[in-house]
Formats: structure tokens, C-alpha cells, sequence
């Protein structure tokens, strides 16, 4: 036994600790140290593969399709593994990530900015369409059709800065709440998509936000909600010009739609804004039927699907009359070319983060 130091430690020990080359320790202890690393290694690889990566979807069929399709396309020794480079997923927003109903949400911000915006324009009381969402009057202003609709996004969507738009988009998004649920629109995300997201990523998938949605509306809480950055969220777009007022660098918003990312819109905007053919899709209407035969004709590993809201209760019900998000072609175009079906219904745990699993 070595010379006994202060506070109960040998000599011999303590000149252990000092050494920059402490000794090994003996064999059984060597063996033991192996021992324990070698267990926690075998446990933590266990845990991988029995955690399960999407617990808010029910056991079936598509939940079991997606992780197969994500190990086949990840491992190296499958015949379907996709390069990290070309994993490529885009997804649809509105109806696909979040609710859409009982209107667009970027509608609904609209709307409420004509509102906001009205005693800097007296004119808007008399003057149609605003005169219509003055007065809450859907039926004209839907009767109006499309040029109101987009008298009220230049209004309201225009004439400022990208900087000026996002603060605006953040500052309504924070409060305003959704008619139904009485909630902010960001908590009506759905959770079991929400964790698609984040598996695909962590299996080496890039994520992109395909929208008919105008891009900088999107891209103001994108990160913060789906984990998707700016630069990979696509979708419509209004001219941006370049100025030096006052010596200083400007882009403004001009009132003109420069580009319409919806239908055939989507695969056009893959290519010129990705550049790559994506290997996973999924959307929820007629309007990303484009981009799902798009991604379904590619060759090697590609899975497509559609979500089919089914659920009244939990959200809502709806497809082929629908006026909002309508799903009848793409649906038989689902059924033609074997793409997956998520029933929200029978596929779903849970719609919403805030409610609990079914």
C-alpha cells in the first residue's frame, strides 16, 4: 500500500493523476473498460433501429412503406440507395404541412392587411373588392373573382421591402388565430409530417418547400417552424426591383406577379430553382399533381404521395368538390400510377402537436 497523502490518497496515486502517460490499467480492469464500451455500442445501435422515427402515424401499411423506402434508399448495399446528393424531398404547403381550410392562410392575412391598412385608404369603403372585405362580405368578394383577388395582394403584398414584408407576415402570424381551433396557424402544422421532415433529414434528405403560396410569406417562419431555411422554399413570386434611393441599395416589391408556382408551375420552378429531379414528393391537391407525375417518372427509387383529408373530427373532410385544396384528378391519377394514399384518418395518430395521439 503506497504513503497515504492528504485527503486519503496515496502518493503513488496522485503522481498517477499528475502524469501526462498515467499507467494502463491491469488486464481485468482493460477487459471490464471493453466490456462496458462494447454493451453501450450494442445498446445504442439497438436503440436506432427500434426507436421509432414517426410515432404519430398509426402502424400500416404507408408508415411502413416510408421507413422501408428511406433504409432501402440510405443503406449502400440496397439496389434502391439514392447518393446523399440526389436525396432530394419537396413538399407542398398549404394542406400538405399545414390546414388549409376554411381558407388559404395566406388569404386570410391578406384579408386582415386590407383591414389593417383601410384609414390610410378611405377610397376602400366604397371601392370593390376592398369594399367587400370591408364589409365581410365573402360572397362578393369571392363573386369578384380572380382580378379581386389579386387587386387585394398587390394592396397588400407590395410597395415595400422584403425586410418590411417578412416583419409584417411575423408580426400577424403571431397573433392572429385560426377561427376554429382558436389557435396560432403555426400550431396547426401537422405533427406526423413534421416528423417526416425531420426523418428524411436525418437520413441525409434535403427539404424543400414546393408552394403555390407566395415564397417571402413562407419563408418568414419556415425555419422556426418546419426546419426548412429560406433558401430551400419555392414558390410564387412578385417582381423585385433594384434601386439606390438616397445611396442606399433597395429591392422593392412591385405590384406584378412574376411568377405562378402552382400545376405545371412546380416542375418548372424544381428545376430552375433546385436543379435536381427530387426522389420523394408529396402533396394534397390537383394543383401538385404535376409535380408528383414529375418525380413518379423518374427513373431508380422515387416515393410519391398524396395526403387525403379524411377526418372531420380532428380536421376536415374533403376532396374532389372541394372549392379549397380540391383532389379528384390527382386522385385517379394516384390510382392509376400506384402512388401512396395517407389517409389522415385511418394513417394518423395524431393530426396536431397539441392533441393527443388517437
Amino acid at each position: 500500500m503506497g504513503r497515504i497523502g492528504r485527503r486519503g490518497r496515496t502518493v503513488e496515486h496522485t503522481e498517477a493523476l499528475r502524469s501526462p502517460h498515467p499507467a494502463r490499467p491491469a488486464a481485468p480492469a482493460r477487459a471490464a473498460y471493453w466490456f462496458i464500451s462494447a454493451a453501450i455500442a450494442v445498446c445504442a445501435s439497438v436503440h436506432a433501429q427500434t426507436a421509432d422515427p414517426l410515432p404519430s402515424w398509426n402502424d400500416g401499411s404507408v408508415k411502413q412503406n416510408i421507413v422501408a423506402f428511406v433504409q432501402g434508399t440510405t443503406n449502400m448495399g440496397d439496389r434502391r440507395f439514392v447518393p446523399p446528393a440526389e436525396r432530394i424531398a419537396v413538399f407542398d404547403n398549404d394542406g400538405t404541412l399545414w390546414t388549409e381550410q376554411p381558407m388559404y392562410t395566406q388569404l386570410v392575412f391578406a384579408l386582415d392587411r386590407v383591414k389593417a391598412l383601410a384609414p390610410s385608404h378611405p377610397e376602400w369603403r366604397t371601392q370593390m373588392p376592398f369594399s367587400a372585405v370591408l364589409r365581410d362580405d365573402t360572397k362578393a368578394f369571392d363573386a369578384a373573382g380572380d382580378k379581386a383577388l389579386e387587386q387585394v395582394m398587390f394592396a397588400t403584398h407590395t410597395g415595400m421591402t422584403p425586410e418590411e414584408f417578412t416583419k409584417t407576415v411575423n408580426d400577424w402570424i403571431a397573433g392572429a388565430r385560426h377561427p376554429r381551433f382558436n389557435r396560432r396557424y403555426t400550431e396547426l402544422v401537422y405533427q406526423p409530417m413534421i416528423e417526416l421532415l425531420a426523418y428524411l433529414r436525418a437520413s441525409g434528405f434535403k427539404t424543400y418547400i414546393v408552394t403555390g403560396g407566395t415564397v417571402e410569406f413562407v419563408r418568414a417562419w419556415s425555419e422556426r417552424v418546419y426546419g426548412i431555411p429560406p433558401e430551400q422554399v419555392v414558390g410564387t413570386t412578385f417582381v423585385t426591383k433594384y434601386s439606390i434611393p438616397n445611396a442606399h441599395p433597395t429591392l422593392t416589391r412591385e405590384p406584378e406577379v412574376d411568377f405562378v408556382d402552382d400545376g405545371p408551375g412546380k416542375p418548372e420552378a424544381i428545376q430552375k430553382f433546385i436543379g435536381r429531379h427530387p426522389t420523394f414528393a408529396v402533396g394534397n391537391s390537383d394543383g401538385d399533381q404535376e409535380m408528383l407525375e414529375w418525380t413518379a417518372g423518374r427513373s431508380g427509387a422515387r416515393f410519391v404521395a398524396l395526403v387525403h383529408h379524411t377526418d372531420a373530427q380532428r380536421e376536415w373532410a374533403y376532396d374532389r368538390s372541394s372549392h379549397i385544396g380540391r383532389l379528384d384528378k390527382a386522385l385517379d391519377e394516384a390510382a392509376r400510377g400506384n402512388w401512396t394514399v395517407i389517409d389522415m384518418k385511418r394513417d394518423w395518430a395524431r393530426v396536431f402537436a397539441f392533441e393527443p395521439a388517437n
